[in-house]
């Protein structure tokens, strides 16, 4: 069983790991409202061999919203804020083209035969200046107490600072972490991992820890394409600071475009950039 309160448990759950699906992976950013159907569906079947393999393991599987929300995110700048009637419409774009992908992700997963149901961030969490500030997990935590499946996404929620605001992945699985203790978190994407030499994209960094990542953050670019959620840097910076503050907690950042890639990861297998506390 998994257990949560609004203070930190006393111990990781072994069985327990978050799964991120990036947006440039899952959706060619460069085109908007462009999802990659057979690399979707490929995924879900690596995560459904996965669970096949061990039925006792836990899974909170999140997702970007790729060239579907970024590209209305960036138009409006509802990151930043929403304070006005044209403001609201985006927020509003932005919401649809987010559940736009979650559908097709969820459509995926169930053609795979798992047990997905979803948990839209907008209709649930409440943020203070694109921070988390209320969430009830009750309904997350039973469903993988059911042996289901949560999903959440980058979404638009209510802001209690800005008005209306944009939460990553990213920003979901560090307030989670922090009540639910997973053992590891997995970040699916297009790259390999972390490069050192950032874009020529020839030395890959297999971990980085506080000791060695002064050096490394100041190759590292923001994404390729429309990212308004700040890109690696700040995807880094954020689950840096997220392993420090939870003693044993990994998150491994890996690409999932190869075959395979996802299934290995899932079973434990060493790939990419490993993100540790320890130095």
């Amino acid at each position: 069983m998994v257990c949560y309160n609004e203070h930190m448990p006393d111990r990781l759950h072994s069985d327990l790991l978050f799964l991120k699906l990036g947006g440039s992976l899952i959706t060619d950013k460069t085109r908007p409202r462009t999802a990659r159907l057979d690399r979707i569906a490929r995924l879900t079947l690596e995560i459904k061999a996965a669970k096949i393999t061990d039925r006792d393991f836990k899974i909170v599987i999140g997702h970007g919203s790729g060239s579907f929300g970024h590209v209305p995110a960036k138009q409006y700048g509802t990151r930043q804020g929403v304070d006005s009637d044209q403001g609201w419409q985006g927020f509003a774009e932005v919401w649809y083209e987010a559940a736009a992908l979650n559908r097709i992700v969820m459509d995926a997963l169930q053609n795979a035969g798992l047990p997905a149901i979803a948990f839209p961030p907008s209709a649930a969490v409440t943020a203070r200046d694109g921070k988390v500030t209320d969430w009830n997990l009750y309904p997350l935590v039973s469903s993988l107490d059911a042996g289901l499946l949560p999903v959440v996404f980058g979404d638009v929620v209510f802001d209690q600072t800005r008005g209306g605001t944009i939460l990553s992945t990213e920003d979901l699985f560090t307030y989670l972490a922090r009540r639910l203790l997973p053992r590891r978190i997995l970040l699916a994407g297009i790259d390999r991992g972390v490069w050192e030499d950032f874009p020529s994209c020839t030395r890959l960094v297999s971990e980085i820890n506080p000791g060695n990542w002064g050096g490394i953050a100041a190759a590292l670019g923001d994404s390729a394409a429309t990212d308004v959620t700040g890109g690696m840097r700040a995807k880094v910076n954020l689950m840096l600071d997220l392993v420090q503050e939870i003693p044993g907690l990994e998150v491994i950042i890996f690409g999932g475009q190869q075959t395979g890639n996802l299934s290995a990861a899932l079973k434990g297998e060493q790939l990419g950039t490993r993100l540790t506390g320890e130095c």
